[in-house]
Order: C-alpha cells, then sequence, then structure tokens
C-alpha cells in the first residue's frame, strides 16, 4: 500500500490549525505510526509539516494576495492545502510548480472537494507564476507587519518584543527561530565520558560537533531518528538545549546535596544535576500528574540514576514536610514557552496575553507555596523558557521584594541567535541565614 506524504502532512495541518494540537505531539505521532516510511519520505513529511506552521501567517499573506476568497472563509481542508502547496512553491525548490499544483488538485478530488479543483489549481498557478513579483510590508514603514508576513510572527508579540527589545534585536530572535536547528545533546557522565560517547555515536553513523561551552555536549545530525541509536535506548546521552543544561550549571550542586525540582518532568534537568552528584545526594523530580511522573520514571530507568526519585505532587499545594529540606530548589515552572518557538512552532499562534497573565499569575502562586523549602544558605533557581519580560524580570523584582530573606546571586536573559538555539531565562537566589 502506498502512504501518500502529502495527504499524512495535510491531516497533520488538521490536526494542529483546526483541532488546536501540538505540532510536536502530533509530528511525532504519525512518524511513530508510519515508522516504516524511508528516511527521505519521513524528511519530506517533516520538512513540510513543520515548515508550512512555521511560516504560516507569511503562506496567508501570500494565499489573500492572490486569491479572491481570503484564508478564513475557506473550507478548513481547502485552506490547509493552499498552506502546504504554496511552502512548497516558496520554499522547496526541488519540486517542480507543475507537480505541487497538480497534487494539490488530487487531493482536494480526493478528499472529497473535487467541485474546488478549479479554484485550487487557478491560486496555485497564479502563485507559481507571479510569487516573485509579490511585494512584501516595508520594514521601516510597516514594523510589526513586515515581521508579521517575514517571520510569521504574530503582531501583538511583535508589537510586545519590539517595545521591549527594539526592532533590530526582535527581528534577530525572529530570524534565530527559522534557522536550522540540530539536536543538541548532553553526555550521561555516570555512564561514559564525552569522548566515549563522540566515538560510539560516530560509529552509529551519527556526526558529531562537539560544544565548546560545555565539554559534555554536542550537537548531532544525520540519522534518522533517535530511537534507532542503541546509544540513545541505553541512556548514553540525553536531548537537551544548551540553555536548558545552564540550569544545572547556575544551581552548582554540591556532593550529597538534596534537591527539590517542583515541575520536572520529563526529568531533563533532574537528571542533569543527579549525574552532577555524582551517585551522591538526591533529586527528588516532582510533578503533578501520573503521566508526567512516568516520564521522569522513564528516564530515571534509561539514565540508571540511583540518587533520583519521581514523586507525584501538586506545586500550588504546600507541604509541610518540605520545608527548609532543599539544599537546592530548582523551580523551572510552566510559562509561554516563547523562547522554544523555533522547536515548537505553533505555540506562537496558541499564546494570548490573557494566557500570559495567567502564566504569571500560576508562577507566583508556586513561588509563594514552595520558596521555603529551601534551607537557609541554600539556593532557589528560577528558569523559564521564555523571552517575555513580565515572567522573567519582572517575577524576580516581585520575589526580592515580597521575600526579602532571599537574595539575587545571578540571572541571565538567554536569546535565540545568542550563543543559544533556544530563548531561556534563569535567576539564581540564596536563602540569607537569618
Amino acid at each position: 500500500m502506498t502512504i501518500n506524504i502529502r495527504e499524512l502532512v495535510l491531516d497533520i495541518l488538521l490536526e494542529v490549525n483546526e483541532k488546536d494540537r501540538y505540532s510536536h505531539l502530533v509530528i511525532r505521532d504519525v512518524l511513530n505510526k508510519y515508522q516504516y516510511l524511508e528516511k527521505q519520505e519521513r524528511a519530506f513529511l517533516t520538512r513540510l509539516a513543520e515548515g508550512t506552521i512555521e511560516h504560516m501567517l507569511e503562506m496567508d499573506f501570500i494565499i489573500n494576495s492572490f486569491s479572491k476568497v481570503k484564508v478564513k472563509k475557506m473550507k478548513p481542508l481547502i485552506r490547509n492545502l493552499l498552506r502546504m502547496s504554496v511552502y512548497q512553491l516558496k520554499y522547496m525548490d526541488s519540486i517542480p510548480d507543475a507537480a505541487v499544483c497538480n497534487e494539490a488538485v488530487k487531493l482536494a478530488r480526493k478528499r472529497g472537494f473535487g467541485q474546488l479543483r478549479g479554484f485550487v489549481n487557478g491560486v496555485l498557478r497564479g502563485i507559481a507564476r507571479d510569487l516573485n513579483k509579490l511585494e512584501y510590508p516595508n520594514k521601516q514603514m510597516e514594523p510589526v507587519l513586515y515581521l508579521e508576513v517575514t517571520y510569521s510572527v504574530p503582531a501583538w508579540l511583535s508589537e510586545k518584543w519590539i517595545a521591549d527589545y527594539g526592532i533590530d534585536k526582535t527581528e534577530q530572535i525572529c530570524a534565530a527561530f527559522l534557522e536550522e536547528k540540530p539536536i543538541t545533546i548532553r553526555t550521561n557522565l555516570t555512564k561514559c565520558s564525552p569522548e566515549e560517547l563522540q566515538r560510539i555515536l560516530e560509529k552509529e553513523g551519527v556526526t558529531v560537533h562537539p560544544l565548546e561551552r560545555l565539554n559534555y555536549a554536542f550537537e548531532i545530525e544525520g540519522f534518522d531518528y533517535l530511537q534507532s541509536l542503541d546509544s540513545f535506548s541505553q541512556g548514553l546521552f540525553y536531548v537537551q538545549d544548551i540553555s536548558s543544561m545552564m540550569v544545572a550549571e547556575a544551581a552548582q550542586p554540591q556532593k550529597d546535596d538534596y534537591i527539590i525540582d517542583v515541575c520536572a518532568a520529563p526529568g531533563g534537568k533532574s537528571s542533569h544535576l543527579a549525574e552532577k552528584l555524582n551517585g551522591t545526594g538526591m533529586v527528588e523530580a516532582r510533578d503533578l500528574t501520573e503521566y508526567k511522573i512516568s516520564l521522569i520514571e522513564e528516564n530515571i530507568q534509561r539514565h540508571g540514576l540511583t540518587n533520583m526519585k519521581a514523586v507525584q505532587m501538586d506545586a500550588t499545594v504546600f507541604d509541610k514536610e518540605s520545608e527548609e529540606k532543599a539544599d537546592i530548589l530548582i523551580c523551572d515552572l510552566p510559562c509561554s514557552g516563547l523562547g522554544v518557538m523555533g522547536k515548537k512552532t505553533d505555540i506562537r499562534y496558541k499564546m494570548t496575553e490573557e494566557k500570559m497573565a495567567d502564566l504569571v499569575n500560576l508562577q507566583r502562586q508556586i513561588l509563594d507555596t514552595v520558596h521555603s523549602y529551601v534551607k537557609k544558605q541554600g539556593t532557589l533557581v528560577y528558569s523559564t523558557c521564555t523571552i517575555h519580560r513580565n515572567e522573567n524580570e519582572g517575577n524576580v523584582a516581585w520575589f526580592l521584594e515580597k521575600y526579602p530573606e532571599f537574595e539575587l546571586v545571578s540571572k541571565e536573559q538567554m536569546f535565540p541567535g545568542d550563543t543559544y538555539r533556544d530563548g531561556f531565562f534563569i535567576a539564581t537566589f540564596k536563602r540569607k541565614s537569618l
């Protein structure tokens, strides 16, 4: 049975754009279901699905420039079919324009929209013919619209970032989200050295690039998928962005420390800390649901960690037994995730100002609840994977004003496009010995 890859992508887009599911989860599920696809087919599916979602506002601008019926008025299947077809016309040079148009018409007919095949064909052929003549918004005259169309960043978000960081920094951030993103991993130092891991990966046919900033971290590429690597299933490494690795670096765990991570799933930062303790102490990795705890336990098992345990607990509910228990408290809290838009491309379309305000309130509620778990002279590390100021600097200022028994040791806002792949924020506090 021949699988139509474009039809799989169309179904992914319908799930993500019309049913509000997260793209990385939908794509992962499809790739798992069709594991027998050739490497080239998997790569085509991933690129077309991710690329269409990543550039969706630009795709809509192009379609609206050539179609009398605007995108919002189209039937869901037709608008997503046109989006993925325009992405191929604009960004996938190896596919002939005629093939893109013909495949789209076939798919429209196959999915019950044969009466619209003339419309689909007409719009796509018009775009194929005159796309290079289309004028984009001007950066100086319409900076918000320019960012929205060029980088598919919603207008309200562009406005906020321009106000916070200026147009040039905002453009640098937006451009970084669209760059090719190799996978970053860190060595499980309890099982092997970085040199051994590099040799093992290269034997498996993986291209390995050591990272200067952290001597145990690498960027890897040139493999089919992670689960196909024995080194992955053996827990010799953990997939984690370098900015996320900096949480354990900021925490500076010492031998025999007791560490509590209040929102730990899937357990990357917790396992990193456990490895740094070198078999001593204990990392208590907590999270809210049974499912999240199962993710943490899976990582504990795969990495062979004896000094880490998973505990199901609600971070917003005070736990008397945890009071002054932690040498280090990790508060990597639920956030808007705008720093990882390069990996989770559809966050930009799902996030709203109201949701961000709710998240700030949740972050403060959790900090209110858990700050007393830190021992005197202990460390609290607060981190998010966002570049939204209220969730970062705003929360630091609020926390220091409300809890003067803590002092700020360091804080760093990391931007995508600097040293890091992801945008991330880390603030480290020390509890005074009052």
